[in-house]
C-alpha cells in the first residue's frame, strides 16, 4: 500500500498545477472542475424529453447506477477516509474545497456511472460525450489540487461494480418502472407533447 500511495502522490505532483502555471490554464481547469458536471442533468433531461423508449430507459438506469454508486462512495469514505492533497500538505490547491475524504471522487463516479451505462445501453453519442467530459473533469480536479489520480481510478471501479449490482434488478423491474414513469410524464407534459415540442 505504501508503494501504491507513493505512486499516487508522485503522479499527482506531475499533473498538479504550480504557482508558475499560466493563469488561463488554472482558470480553465477551475471552470471545468466546477461546471462541466451540469452536462449530466442536461444530457439525461434531453434523453428523456427527446429520446425514444430505449434512451429513456437507459437514462433512468444511468441515474439509478449513479445514485447507488454515490451512496457506496459515502460508505467507503466512512470506512477509509483518505485525505485530500491539500489536507496532507501535498502540491498546490487552486479551488476552495471541504476537507472531506477524497477517495473515490464523487465527480469521477458520476461521469463514470453515466458514461458506462449509456455506452452499455447502446446510447453511444451521449455516452461518448459524457466519457470525454469525464476525462476532462478528472484531469481538472487533479490539476487544481483537490483529488489524487487514484481517486479517479477508484471512481471508475465503484461505477463498474455498481453497474453490475444494478443489472439483475434492472432486468426484473427496469422496463416496468420506466413505463410507469413514462405514463406520469405523458400526463404532466400533455400540453407540450400535443404541440410536438417534446417526444411523447
Amino acid at each position: 500500500m505504501n508503494t501504491l500511495e507513493a505512486f499516487n502522490q508522485a503522479l499527482f505532483l506531475i499533473i498538479n498545477a504550480t504557482p508558475s502555471t499560466p493563469t488561463w490554464q488554472i482558470d480553465l481547469a477551475r471552470w471545468i472542475a466546477d461546471y462541466v458536471v451540469y452536462l449530466i442533468p442536461l444530457t439525461l433531461i434531453a434523453m428523456w424529453l427527446f429520446g425514444d423508449e430505449r434512451q429513456r430507459e437507459t437514462g433512468l438506469r444511468a441515474a439509478c447506477v449513479t445514485f447507488l454508486a454515490l451512496g457506496i462512495n459515502q460508505l467507503i469514505g466512512l470506512a477509509w477516509p483518505h485525505p485530500r492533497p491539500f489536507v496532507m500538505g501535498i502540491g498546490h490547491t487552486f479551488l476552495d474545497h471541504a476537507p472531506d475524504p477524497s477517495f473515490p471522487s464523487d465527480h469521477g463516479t458520476i461521469f463514470a456511472s453515466i458514461a458506462l451505462t449509456l455506452l452499455a445501453g447502446g446510447v453511444k453519442r451521449y455516452g461518448l460525450a459524457i466519457l470525454l467530459a469525464g476525462f476532462a473533469v478528472a484531469w481538472a480536479r487533479i490539476f487544481i489540487g483537490v483529488h489524487f489520480p487514484l481517486d479517479m481510478a477508484g471512481a471508475v471501479i465503484v461505477a463498474a461494480v455498481t453497474f453490475m449490482l444494478i443489472a439483475p434488478l434492472w432486468r426484473l423491474a427496469g422496463s416496468s418502472v420506466t413505463r410507469g414513469l413514462v405514463l406520469v410524464y405523458r400526463k404532466l407534459m400533455a400540453w407540450p407533447i400535443g404541440r410536438g415540442w417534446v417526444a411523447r
